[in-house]
């Protein structure tokens, strides 16, 4: 594929995505637009979800990456590729790789988590464990490139990369011809780019929206300044498919250009909106995928609809899984923390449990203790993990022990 340039970066048009998606023709799956009852509430206008966390491997990262090497020349491929990354990119280029007949070598961090590193070898790629960073498997990955020849695959810093991400905009375009403003993630920027190049040509009246992670939000600062910016401070967010504390170059013109508006989330909001879309949506997201969720619960009436919100990916460790709900839960009011003291005699432990019991309150967790120098002769102090119904059942939950006699100090 060929691409127009300009003295400042290779510059892609609409056709170049088309082409990408010739290409892309039984490899990729045109993922499914799932409407949301909830979200199109608060936001007062249809919100429909982009599935790409049931794309092939988990991830929108195929597409790119069977496009990128779709590309290289003979040679180039006898000589083999290689990438790094903690998950998605790695996975997409493993399997990219294999359809294609070409040897793959993926560095990903030592932590990176065991499923991820199964997946991607399961796709057909050797995988190599180096760093206990990103920043550091990179490097790697780009050392065993200029010693052996082998193609670096970059995850969002190249042209063909970012036109085999914008076939999702053209199936959003004839899956809600409606849409008037489309929402997604942004790390490098590859994807919010190929997105934005596809849809403008073919709808500029469709707003397009950014979202980042507070921790990892490298284009605000680059785009105040006309040009990337690496982040002073370590990026630090769950989201790992967003955590990048550099623009890509190619990415970052298209994106000054094309792209309306950059938003940030926090991480409450990035695990309240992983666990709507598990529980409402019933779809298994990780917390790059829900970010453009987050934006919307964060600030719903900021968004003209009908709008598409893209959930990006779905790779996500079990175990991070399972912190980030109990994260989501307490964050959308669904934990209750409670310490307080009561008698120290026979039954008092029995008689609050039954207090919580009547209050539909679940005890998750319970901590007695009787033998702290704070506490008085006849005084026990208990701390309480409570599972509730929402922020007005926690109130209730206070409301009801201080009714029945119950001091509570915390």
């Amino acid at each position: 594929m060929s691409f127009r340039a300009t003295a400042h970066h290779p510059a892609l048009i609409l056709d170049d995505v088309r082409g990408a998606r010739k290409m892309l023709d039984g490899v990729a799956r045109m993922t499914a637009l799932e409407g949301s009852r909830h979200l199109t509430e608060l936001v007062g206008a249809p919100v429909h979800l982009k599935c790409e966390n049931l794309q092939r491997t988990g991830s929108f990262k195929l597409r790119g990456a069977y496009v990128r090497i779709s590309g290289l020349t003979p040679v180039e491929r006898a000589a083999g590729v290689v990438a790094a990354s903690a998950g998605n990119h790695a996975q997409g280029v493993a399997l990219a790789s294999s359809l294609l007949g070409v040897r793959s070598t993926v560095f990903m961090p030592v932590g990176a988590p065991l499923p991820k590193v199964a997946a991607t070898r399961e796709y057909g790629a050797e995988v190599r464990l180096h760093g206990q960073v990103v920043d550091e498997t990179l490097a790697a990955a780009e050392r065993y490139a200029e010693e052996t020849g082998a193609v670096f695959i970059h995850p969002f810093d190249h042209p063909d990369i970012i036109a085999g991400q914008g076939t999702v905009g053209l199936e959003i375009l004839e899956q809600c011809p409606e849409v008037r403003t489309i929402v997604l993630g942004i790390g490098g920027g590859g994807f919010a780019a190929g997105v934005a190049v596809a849809v403008k040509a073919l709808r500029p009246d469709v707003r397009i929206v950014g979202v980042q992670a507070e921790g990892a939000a490298c284009y605000p600062p680059s785009l105040a300044a006309g040009y990337p910016v690496s982040l002073d401070s370590p990026v630090s967010t769950m989201a790992d498919g967003i955590k990048v504390g550099r623009p890509g170059d190619v990415p970052f013109a298209l994106v000054e250009e094309l792209v309306d508006e950059v938003r940030t989330v926090t991480e409450d909001e990035l695990s309240s909106a992983l666990l709507l879309c598990l529980e409402r949506a019933k779809l298994v997201v990780e917390p790059a995928g829900a970010s453009p969720v987050a934006a919307l619960l964060s600030d719903p009436k900021a968004f003209r609809g009908p709008v598409v919100a893209v959930l990006s990916g779905g790779n996500v460790d079990p175990l991070l899984m399972q912190r980030i709900l109990r994260h989501g839960m307490s964050a959308a009011g669904r934990y209750l923390s409670l310490r307080l003291r009561l008698t120290d005699r026979p039954g008092a432990l029995a008689a609050l449990l039954g207090a919580l019991t009547v209050a539909d309150a679940n005890v998750l967790d319970i901590s007695h203790v009787r033998t702290d120098p704070r506490l008085g002769l006849t005084e026990a102090e208990v701390d309480l993990h409570l599972e509730t119904k929402g922020p007005q059942h926690c109130a209730e939950v206070e409301e009801a022990l201080r009714a029945a006699g119950y001091r509570v100090i915390g």
